[in-house]
């Protein structure tokens, strides 16, 4: 049976892309996120079949919360192993984006998708990196003030992740309108996943 590699996110608007980009440079050996890639990890889920993609996209179709106004603020690095892996841009107030990400996970939870263990902190992720990029440290001092004027999150989006040459590539699954009745969210959740969700070819996670 084909299989689907689902994640829950944020997307940034345009603008916001734009001034991300505009700072993605500076790191030798960097595999840089494209305008496509940019997004808010609200919750990864992983390999699921189709029949649990789907009982997924409904459930989600239940999610009622007020959109979120939210700005960029900052730069960091995750470490892997002592070694830098990833850098990203922060996201502000980090409360209201958490909040939204419990009210996706205990929906997940009703689905049999078990509770997210780890550490939930609002980012952006800007690149990967490996053992032959180059330092880090004039990238994090250079943009260590970046910033953007507050922006508004107006919707979630189940992706599925789609491992390519490239890297991954990511295909909205179903959207859901953050403040706006549940009952109008569910329709259009069901409308979108009727068409859109569909058998694949497996692919590597």
């Amino acid at each position: 049976m084909s299989t689907h590699r689902l994640f829950v996110a944020l997307r940034p608007p345009r603008p916001i892309r734009a001034r991300l980009i505009a700072a993605m440079h500076g790191i030798s050996g960097a595999r840089w996120q494209d305008d496509d890639q940019l997004h808010l990890t609200l919750r990864f889920i992983g390999e699921v079949d189709r029949h649990r993609a789907e009982d997924i996209a409904a459930a989600l179709g239940a999610l009622h919360a007020p959109a979120i106004a939210a700005r960029i603020a900052g730069v960091s690095l995750f470490e892997r192993h002592g070694r830098p892996h990833m850098v990203w841009a922060g996201v502000e107030p980090a409360e209201p984006v958490a909040a939204l990400h419990r009210k996706v996970d205990q929906l997940l939870m009703r689905v049999g998708i078990e509770k997210e263990t780890r550490a939930f902190l609002p980012h952006v992720t800007l690149a990967r990196l490996n053992r032959g990029s180059g330092p880090v440290a004039p990238f994090l001092a250079l943009n260590g003030d970046l910033a953007t004027p507050d922006f508004l999150f107006a919707h979630a989006t189940l992706y599925e992740s789609e491992l390519g040459h490239g890297g991954s590539r990511y295909h909205p699954i179903a959207r859901y309108p953050l403040d706006a009745p549940v009952a109008a969210t569910s329709a259009a959740a069901t409308a979108l996943t009727s068409a859109q969700v569909s058998a694949k070819p497996s692919s590597a996670p």
